[in-house]
C-alpha cells in the first residue's frame, strides 16, 4: 500500500500538444520510424544572430557568467530583459505603447498565463474567465488547475477555411449572463491561425471598459501576420480610441515564437495597471525568478535598432507565409474534401476531416493510430506524423472531434512530405477500422 494521489492527478492526462509524442516514444519500433512532429509549436529555426552570438560568448571575459556563477535575478527580471520585452512590443506599433506598461519576466509565456489567471480570477474563483473558443489549450488546463470556471464565445470552422466572426452583441450577452472577470484574446490566433482585427480589438476594449472587466491579450505571435492589416494589439489602442482603457490591459509575451527561442523559456506578463504589476511581482517571488541565462541571451536584442527588429519580423513572416500557403494548397489537392483553415497569422493550420470521415470518426483515435502504429513509406524510409487534437483547444469536450492542429515547425523538406504521408495515414486508418 502507498499513499493515495490527489483526484486532480488521478484525472490528469498529458497536454493535447504533448500526448502524441509520449505515445510515439512508447512505440516498440519507434527507432525504425522517421517522425514529423507537427503537434507542438517547437520551432526548429535559429534565434536572431545577436542572441546566438551572446549564447556562444557565455564564457567570455565580458560575460556575466564567465566565472561560472549563475545567481538569481530579482523576481521581476533583469532591467535589460524588461526593456527588451517592451522594445519588442513597440517595434511595429503605429501608436506608442502606454508609458505605464511594465513587464514581469516569467518562465515562458505559460507561466505568465497562470499569473494572469491568479490575478484576474484567483484560485477557486466564483467568477469565470471568458475565452474565445477554440483557444490555446494551456489556458484551459491552467483554469482547471486553479479551479477557475470557464465561459466561452464559440467559433465554427466553415467549409471554406474561414472561422465564424465574433459578433459584438452576442459577446455582450455572454458577459451580461456569466459576469466574467476578464476576456482573453489571441490576436495572432493559436490554434486557428486567424487574426483578430484592430477594429474588433477596439470594440472589445470598449466592452471591457463598459462592463469593468480585464482585457487580456496573448501576443506571442503579434508580429507573425500574413494580412494587409499589419500588427493588431491591445497596445495599439489609445485612450482616444477607447476612453478608460488605460489600467485594464494585460498581455502575455514570449520570446519562443517571435525570436525562435522556445527553450530559453523567456516570457513576460505586461500590464499598464500599477497595482496588478506590483502584485504580480509579489506572487512571482515564490518562483524566485525566471531563467537567468535565458534572460541574458534574450536581452541581446537591445543591441538592435528598431529597423533591425522590424527587418527580423519581416523575415519571419516571409518564411512562414511561404511554407504555410504552400502546405495548405498541397493538402487540399492531395486529400480532396479536407478542410484547411485560412492562414492569416501565427504558425498553425486547423485540419477538419468531417467531410471525408464517417460519423464515428474521432480525431484522438486517429492521432493515437499515427503515433503508435501508422506509417508511410517514402523511398526507403518509413514516416509518421504527430498531430494535436483540437478537442484539447475547446473548453467543451464535445467539440473539435474531427479536427487537428498542425504546427509549421519542421523543415521545408519534411513539410513537403506531409500531404502524401497524411493522405496515406488517413486511408490506412479508414481501412483498418473497416476491417476490425
Amino acid at each position: 500500500m502507498t499513499p493515495s494521489i490527489s483526484k486532480h492527478y488521478q484525472n490528469r492526462e498529458p497536454s493535447s500538444i504533448r500526448k502524441a509524442q509520449i505515445l510515439f516514444n512508447n512505440r516498440k519500433n519507434s527507432k525504425d520510424i522517421q517522425v514529423i512532429n507537427l503537434a507542438i509549436g517547437n520551432i526548429s529555426l535559429p534565434m536572431h544572430p545577436a542572441m546566438v552570438e551572446r549564447m556562444k560568448s557565455l564564457g567570455d571575459k565580458n560575460s556575466n557568467f564567465n566565472k561560472g556563477i549563475v545567481k538569481y535575478t530579482s523576481s521581476i527580471g533583469t532591467r535589460e530583459c524588461q526593456v527588451a520585452i517592451i522594445n519588442s512590443i513597440k517595434a511595429e506599433l503605429k501608436n506608442p505603447i502606454s508609458s505605464e506598461a511594465k513587464a514581469v519576466i516569467t518562465d515562458g509565456g505559460s507561466q505568465a498565463m497562470e499569473l494572469m489567471l491568479l490575478g484576474v480570477c484567483g484560485p477557486s474563483s466564483k467568477k469565470p474567465i471568458l475565452f474565445i473558443d477554440p483557444t490555446y489549450t494551456n489556458y484551459i488546463e491552467f483554469s482547471k488547475r486553479l479551479s477557475i470556471p470557464i465561459t466561452r464565445y464559440s467559433r465554427n470552422l466553415n467549409n471554406n477555411g474561414s472561422y465564424s466572426k465574433i459578433n459584438i452583441e452576442n459577446l455582450k450577452d455572454i458577459i451580461d449572463k456569466d459576469n466574467p472577470s476578464g476576456i482573453v484574446l489571441i490576436p495572432g490566433d493559436n490554434p486557428t491561425g486567424q487574426q483578430i482585427s484592430q477594429n474588433l480589438i477596439i470594440e472589445i476594449a470598449k466592452i471591457c471598459i463598459e462592463k469593468d472587466i480585464w482585457l487580456i491579450s496573448d501576443e506571442a505571435y503579434r508580429n507573425i501576420y500574413f494580412t494587409k492589416e499589419g500588427v493588431t494589439s491591445i497596445w495599439a489602442i489609445t485612450n482616444d480610441m477607447a476612453p478608460g482603457i488605460e489600467g485594464r490591459r494585460i498581455s502575455i509575451e514570449s520570446a519562443s515564437k517571435l525570436w525562435n527561442a522556445c527553450g530559453l523559456r523567456i516570457g513576460a506578463l505586461v500590464t499598464d495597471n500599477e497595482n496588478f504589476h506590483n502584485k504580480t511581482v509579489s506572487e512571482y517571488t515564490a518562483n524566485l525568478c525566471a531563467n537567468v541565462i535565458g534572460q541574458y541571451i534574450y536581452s541581446s536584442i537591445l543591441e538592435l535598432s528598431n529597423n533591425e527588429i522590424k527587418k527580423w519580423f519581416k523575415q519571419q513572416r516571409y518564411y512562414y507565409s511561404t511554407l504555410i500557403n504552400n502546405l495548405k494548397t498541397d493538402l487540399i489537392s492531395t486529400i480532396p474534401g479536407i478542410i484547411v483553415s485560412n492562414p492569416e497569422s501565427a504558425i498553425y493550420l486547423v485540419l477538419d476531416f468531417r467531410n471525408i470521415a464517417d460519423d464515428n470518426f474521432e480525431i484522438t483515435k486517429f492521432i493515437e493510430y499515427c503515433a503508435t502504429s501508422g506509417k508511410c513509406l517514402i523511398g526507403n524510409i518509413f514516416y509518421t506524423l504527430l498531430l494535436a487534437p483540437m478537442t484539447g483547444f475547446y473548453s467543451d469536450d464535445n467539440r473539435g472531434r474531427t479536427q487537428a492542429r498542425i504546427a509549421i515547425v519542421e523543415s521545408e523538406e519534411n513539410l513537403n512530405k506531409v500531404p502524401k504521408i497524411l493522405s496515406k495515414l488517413i486511408k490506412d486508418y479508414f481501412n483498418y477500422n473497416n476491417t476490425n
